[in-house]
């Protein structure tokens, strides 16, 4: 529908909300009627199928703040004709009047009916372990969302009845009233709320909502390498759409468990190794734990100090193209608190042998320098 035929429709009255309402209350309403009047609740009642249709044309509008304020510029100027005054320019029509202000084309007499709605995004968590998140997983999750209630099937009326039709609409949900002047409004029904059918006996389960709490399990595939905190998008996953339009997404965010050895940057799991003081100085293979598997076997070269970053290929987290990250190794010098005699010993021998140099000694001349 093109904006110039927004006029002739009184998009809050549709939703049941006034025209000073907040963009949370217009959302409100909006879902109300849309559990209120979903197609399930009223297979093949076209009616329900048009006040639907009705219902999101008027959401599509209300619920964007430009659209809404050239709704409401619109409903004012035509407000000021609703009296029989001819608009500006004589014979011209009020469709090309607000056609030529608002950018859009002369008025047709066949208007394309709205879209259907698409489904709202569904948001939930889920929490899985370290490992799961190097290797990727799939694993449950269960949902609950308003489905067509189990009882009534989505009629709204008590077994053993079924709703009504609206004696003052006859069905079409829809009454048109004099507004004035030339023009008639057509709003929806007073009575039946635009449903074209009234619950005379109420399901007892929905309440005559025809919409009721179900539960559902997906299973859901979380990739290798996903981080803590990521949001993981399943489309068409989230809720039904309205009118035969395309479901939501449902956004999965993950939080991931910490592992008592292991740590990662990117792809590469990384961790904190200790060596004894001999070892680095004269050298050692040692044995390094892995995620997955045997320890690997390091060389740690002589001299080494600490700090000092050691990389086992291919022992990391798993990449999407199959291959695998590799294992960062820190070494961490260990110094000892407590030593025996013969420890002390050794220790005194290597200052003795080490003499006067001092590891310090450019420091102090560089700071003498400058």
């Amino acid at each position: 529908m093109s904006s110039s035929d927004w006029a002739s429709k009184d998009f809050y009255k549709t939703l049941g909300v006034a025209k000073d309402a907040s963009a949370a209350d217009v959302k409100k309403a909006y879902r109300k009627l849309a559990r209120d009047n979903h197609p399930d609740s009223h297979p093949g009642n076209k009616a329900a199928e048009e006040r639907f249709k009705e219902v999101s044309e008027a959401y599509s509008v209300l619920s964007s703040a430009d659209k809404r304020k050239e709704y409401d510029e619109q409903r004012t100027l035509f407000g000021q004709f609703r009296g029989g005054n001819p608009p500006p320019g004589g014979g011209q029509d009020l469709g090309d009047l607000f056609g030529g202000m608002f950018g859009g084309g002369r008025s047709r007499s066949r208007t394309r009916q709205p879209r259907g709605r698409r489904g709202d995004d569904l948001e939930t968590e889920a929490t899985i372990d370290f490992d799961q998140a190097v290797n990727g997983v799939t694993l449950p999750l269960r949902l609950t969302s308003d489905q067509a209630c189990v009882t009534c099937h989505g009629t709204g009326a008590k077994p053993g009845t079924v709703p009504v039709v609206c004696s003052k609409c006859q069905g079409s949900g829809m009454q048109t009233g004099a507004a004035g002047g030339v023009f008639a409004m057509t709003e929806p029904c007073d009575v039946c709320r635009g449903r074209g059918l009234k619950v005379e006996h109420p399901c007892a389960t929905c309440r005559g909502s025809g919409r009721s709490p179900s539960s559902r399990t997906l299973q859901i595939k979380v990739p290798a390498g996903v981080k803590d905190g990521q949001r993981i998008r399943l489309k068409g996953k989230g809720d039904p759409g309205v009118g035969g339009g395309p479901a939501g997404d449902l956004f999965v965010v993950v939080h991931v468990g910490s592992h008592r050895l292991f740590g990662r940057k990117g792809d590469h799991l990384t961790i904190t190794v200790p060596v004894a003081y001999d070892e680095a100085v004269l050298g050692a293979e040692i044995a390094v734990p892995t995620l997955e598997g045997p320890p690997v076997r390091i060389r740690v070269a002589p001299g080494t100090p600490t700090g000092r970053v050691l990389r086992a290929r291919g022992k990391g987290g798993a990449r999407r193209d199959g291959a695998r990250g590799d294992l960062l190794i820190t070494l961490e010098v260990q110094v000892p608190a407590d030593l025996t005699d013969e420890q002390r010993a050794a220790v005194e021998a290597l200052r003795a042998a080490r003499g006067d140099a001092d590891p310090r000694g450019g420091l102090i001349a560089n700071e003498a320098v400058s």
